[in-house]
């Protein structure tokens, strides 16, 4: 990734104060762009938040499927490059409330794209899909030939935001790309119901973690970081012709189980004492997931810097500090 790209872009983050778009923008300080971030609701406890890079940006207030705002926001700040992030990401709202998913997901991924396509300044967008786009597949692991075909809520509300996504680049050639990241994980992600800081939390309480599945589904993971060099790594060669209107998988091509996922932060942890409570009342939710990042790897150079016992035990020391242990 050439770091001097980025000096002086202008960049607009929708999405920045959720985990992933907390350490894009903080990445994107420290290489000297100038960030405009979007700020739906208050969130003290966001990593953007509690590491100060709040106070290094620009921030819009206001929700990402309001047309006028973003078209104000691109016009005003001469936008060159969008990363749209917002997004509703928790399965298990997506499940019991599945219209704020619809909105925000999908509403909000044509109002961005719309805005962009009506704004001169715009040289390149980028858009988080997700490995959940894919759906339930046959074959594993996913290609970005496979076909999208979610079926749950929130998975559906991802195959929409990517074919969207591509359509707005074949149709209008807005130089748009695609990412398909695996489970992403690290410090700053609050949603305890998530497995890993759901399982550290737990672990540094001296609890069991509890495993809501039989503990045997696969995933493939990405650690926030690697994402964070993935995004700037493609969206800095959206506006090129191979590149423009491309789907790219993001992960380490290692997936693990749930259990061995907890294992792996318990034994991070050094209590041996400790035993995970395996509830096995999942629903709605795909067995197993993973991706082949073949394609960003001979297409992009890019390459997960991190290897999982490493970036595990930098996110659990982010949540020991954060949580007072």
């Amino acid at each position: 990734m050439d770091k001097e790209f980025w000096r002086s872009k202008h960049v607009f983050i929708t999405g920045c104060t959720g985990l992933l778009g907390s350490w894009l923008t903080a990445e994107l300080v420290s290489l000297g762009a100038e960030v405009v971030g979007l700020v739906r609701d208050q969130v003290p406890q966001s990593q953007l938040v509690y590491s100060g890079t709040i106070d290094k940006i620009r921030v819009v207030r206001g929700d990402v499927c309001d047309y006028s705002l973003m078209e104000r926001t691109l016009a005003e700040y001469e936008i060159d490059t969008v990363f749209h992030l917002a997004a509703q990401t928790i399965v298990g709202i997506a499940n019991r409330v599945p219209m704020s998913t619809f909105e925000t997901n999908i509403r909000g991924t044509w109002v961005v794209l719309e805005a962009a396509r009506r704004n001169p300044t715009v040289r390149r967008v980028a858009v988080a899909s997700s490995d959940k786009a894919y759906g339930d597949q046959d074959t594993l692991p996913y290609r970005e030939d496979a076909p999208l075909q979610g079926r749950y809520p929130y998975d559906v509300s991802k195959s929409c935001v990517d074919l969207i996504a591509r359509a707005y680049a074949t149709t209008y050639e807005l130089p748009v790309v695609v990412t398909r990241c695996a489970n992403m994980y690290g410090g700053g992600d609050l949603n305890w119901n998530r497995i890993v800081p759901g399982t550290i939390r737990s672990v540094l309480e001296g609890n069991a973690p509890i495993i809501r599945s039989d503990g045997t589904p696969k995933r493939d993971y990405i650690y926030v970081r690697d994402a964070v060099n993935a995004y700037l790594t493609v969206t800095a060669r959206a506006d090129e012709p191979e590149i423009l209107g491309q789907a790219f998988n993001f992960g380490m091509d290692q997936p693990v189980s749930v259990l061995e996922m907890v294992e792996a932060i318990i034994a991070i942890s050094g209590d041996s004492n400790i035993e995970p409570v395996i509830l096995d009342e999942v629903a709605h939710e795909i067995q197993d997931q993973y991706l082949d990042s073949t394609k960003a790897r001979e297409m992009l150079g890019w390459r997960p810097a991190y290897d999982l016992a490493t970036s595990l035990a930098e996110t659990y020391e982010w949540y020991r500090m954060y949580l007072g242990y």
